[in-house]
Order: structure tokens, then sequence, then C-alpha cells
């Protein structure tokens, strides 16, 4: 009787280690498929490079053509490292169906800022020279293998980490030549005596007559001549007819004028994205 039972006590202890056995291997492979998955995460953001991508518009345009009004344009990118250590980038220039530029290394110490502008980006791409309108973009890349703390060791970021350094577009539009000032302006208010070109109408002889025009400092002026110009320009008359009209200036005042300040700015912060690493140096 006593070999019995222990008999029995032993077939139902291998029973219930083998009932245990079997819901182990049941369970474990799920957990080990989620270890290879989160391998196999790492693995492909090992491949991958932080970049910001920056566009750049530089030169003047003259003509109406293109999506770009005639203007004088200009591009700056400040860059600044966020951290409290050292961050090393790459940056290279693009132009839109022109040269691309070599990767040019630079580092900035923690919480210190740098910033590009169109003098760089045409230096690079051995355009400096040019005056006509570049377009293009500017890459902005952090191997994906560069860590802060160690560069030797590969670490990874999550989506809110990547933002490594904080890179913001400025663009320029400015459609003058110079910069916004006060000019000098002088009213001219004038006769027409006689006209033997008939090309004034008839009605404005012997009527007071005001033209306004910009003055230069200290300048000796033809004031009847300036009038004269700008009745040839009015009305078609050659400038060897000038002796043909008489004129008679009856005043001149001055006054102080603004020039329009027809200037456009924009500001874009830029966010990183992941690139396939590019193991070409």
């Amino acid at each position: 009787m006593l070999s019995y039972c222990n008999l029995k006590s032993f077939s139902i202890s291998n029973y219930l280690i083998l009932i245990f056995t079997v819901s182990f291997l049941m369970i474990s492979p799920i957990y080990i498929d989620t270890i290879f998955a989160q391998e196999n995460e790492i693995s492909n953001r090992e491949n991958n490079d932080i970049t910001y991508v920056a566009k750049f518009v530089c030169g003047s345009i003259n003509g109406d053509e293109g999506p770009l009004r005639p203007g004088h344009y200009d591009t700056g990118i400040s860059i600044t490292n966020k951290q409290l250590s050292k961050v090393s980038f790459l940056w290279l220039a693009t132009v839109n169906d022109g040269p691309t530029s070599h990767s040019t290394l630079m580092t900035l110490d923690h919480q210190k800022s740098t910033g590009l502008d169109c003098r760089d980006i045409k230096k690079v791409v051995g355009l400096e020279n040019s005056t006509s309108i570049l377009e293009g973009f500017v890459f902005v890349t952090i191997p994906q293998d560069y860590n802060l703390a160690n560069p030797n060791t590969v670490i990874q970021y999550s989506s809110n980490d990547i933002n490594l350094l904080d890179v913001q577009v400025f663009f320029t539009a400015n459609a003058l030549d110079t910069l916004p000032h006060e000019v000098v302006m002088e009213k001219i208010s004038f006769y027409v005596l006689h006209d033997d070109t008939g090309k004034i109408p008839t009605n404005m002889i012997k009527t007071t007559l005001d033209v306004t025009l910009e003055s230069k400092l200290n300048v000796i002026s033809d004031t009847e001549k300036k009038v004269k110009e700008i009745l040839s320009t009015t009305y078609g008359i050659s400038e060897n007819d000038f002796d043909k009209i008489e004129i008679r200036i009856k005043n001149v005042s001055l006054g102080v004028g603004s020039m329009i300040d027809d200037h456009a700015i924009s500001l874009s912060i830029l966010k990183p994205q992941l690139y396939p690493k590019n193991n070409q140096q």
C-alpha cells in the first residue's frame, strides 16, 4: 500500500512539473519576441542621423518672373547648442540645379551659438562673386552615434530627445537698394509762357503748375532745365526743342520726406528629422 501511494505521489508531482514546463515554454517565446523587436528597433535607429534642413534665398531679383518679387534677399541661420556639453555637427549647402559643398565640421560648446549667412553659403559652394539669385538648402547633421558624454558610445534618442540644437532661419527681403532714410524734396511752381512745339496742352499754358523732385544737398542745379526735362518726359519733347519752350519759375520750396520701407522679414524654427546614415566621408 505504501509503495502504491509513493508511486501515485511521484506521478502527480511529475504531472505538475510537466504542466509548469509547458506553461513556461508557451509564455517565454512572447517575451523573447518582445526583446527581439526592441533590439530591431534600436538597430534601425542606429542607421539614422539627426538632420535639420533649412531653405535659403540669397541675391537680387530684377525681373518679375518667378514666385519671388523683385528685391534683395538674404538668409541667416542661427544654431544654438541647448545641451550642457559640447555638440559637434556637420553642415553643407546645396544650390538648386547647382553645386553642392563638402561637409564642414563645427563644434559648439554648451549653451553657445553660431550663425551662417549668404556669404558663408556662397563661399562653400564657390559662388562668392555671384550677384544673381541663389536658392537651395543647408543640411545641419548630428550623427546618431554621437554621444554627448562619450563620443565612442552609441546612444539612442526618443522622439523628444533628438532636438539637440535650436536651429532658426531668418529671411529678409528689401525692394530698396539702400535702407529707408529721410530725403529732401523741392516743390517747384512754374508757368509755361510759350510752347512752339505744340505738344503741351493749350489749357496748361500760362497756368500755375507744380512738380516735386528729390533734391541733392550741396549740389548746384539748373531749376529751369529740370522742369523742362520733366516736360520732355511727359509730353515727348526732344531736348533739342527745349529752346522752343519758355517757362518762368514762380517759387521753389523745400520739404523733408521719408522713403517707403518696402521690407519683409520671416522667422522659422526648424524641427529635426531622422535620415539614413551617410557612410561616405
